[in-house]
């Protein structure tokens, strides 16, 4: 009735997924024209024109089983959809989707079969069901031993979803680690984590700072030092000034005063490193009636 080939190109022109196609020229009895007006009359292949959009909003989730965990960020193009039910249990089918499933990639994830469907599907469908772009962006899959701890924390309802893992101590330490790596935004866990490329960027614009201060050359060495160690200060998780101290301990210090130690840590804010688009609010409300 159909061959490969016509579901190839079914998918190239509507932009919806493999299985849609294959049911449209199944009803449609292979006529590719009949089948792209089929997707059309369904809402999917509208999706495809949502391709190009922005979608920076959305929500950050953690779903834990055991001793694994996964850690995912779905996007929406605005912060309404995002608080939308129907986006919000699709994220939760998709995280205990990948919960349960063997992925470690994101080409993985998308082939991930969830009641019936392959994800990449599913994100198609949804995406022409409510009616804006939505884009599974990443996740991330955290395992740990019997004797360790995962502290999950999640801010502002799923814009910042942070996740560590602690050996010895206590699920409530770990989650007061969680919450702090949540709110102080390190970039690296410790040190030894800061690529030398980017420190070695970091000391030159220091440098250059101290010399436009007019601070003298052979200086700048002895200075830098404690510049150095002021910026691990502010991207190091472990070296950070735990929130919660009342004494100005590191996060490093709280760890150890309770019996334990970081292992990892994860954190997700919601279109981080997404460069949003601008429009004017009139051009936005064309958009949503011409999509």
């Amino acid at each position: 009735m159909y061959s490969a080939s016509d579901v190839k190109t079914l998918r190239e022109k509507s932009g919806a997924g493999m299985l849609d196609c294959k049911k449209a020229l199944e009803e449609t009895k292979g006529d590719l024209d009949k089948a792209i007006d089929y997707l059309r009359e369904k809402g999917i292949a509208k999706a495809s024109k949502k391709s190009d959009r922005i979608a920076a909003e959305g929500l950050s989730q953690i779903y834990t089983n055991g001793n694994k965990a996964v850690v995912l960020e779905v996007n929406s193009e605005t912060d309404f959809v995002a608080r939308n039910e129907e986006f919000q249990n699709f994220v939760k089918k998709l995280g205990e989707g990948l919960l349960n499933s063997n992925a470690s990639t994101l080409e993985e994830a998308n082939d991930v079969v969830i009641d019936g469907e392959k994800v990449s599907d599913l994100v198609v469908q949804i995406t022409a069901k409510i009616g804006e772009k939505i884009s599974f962006r990443r996740f991330k899959v955290v395992e740990k031993s019997d004797s360790e701890f995962f502290g999950a924390y999640l801010h502002m309802g799923g814009k910042i979803a942070s996740l560590v893992v602690t050996e010895g101590g206590n699920e409530n330490v770990a989650r007061d680690v969680a919450m702090h790596a949540a709110a102080m935004r390190p970039l690296y866990v410790n040190e030894k984590e800061v690529p030398s490329d980017v420190l070695e960027k970091e000391k030159n614009i220091m440098r250059q700072e101290l010399l436009n201060e007019g601070k003298p050359e052979d200086k700048i060495e002895n200075i830098l030092v404690g510049k150095v160690r002021k910026y691990y200060e502010e991207v190091c998780l472990l070296n950070q000034i735990f929130v919660k101290a009342e004494n100005k301990e590191t996060v490093e210090k709280y760890l150890e005063n309770n019996g334990a130690k970081l292992i990892s840590m994860t954190r997700f804010e919601v279109g981080e490193g997404i460069e949003k688009k601008q429009e004017d609010f009139a051009r936005e409300v064309m958009n949503q009636i011409n999509g």
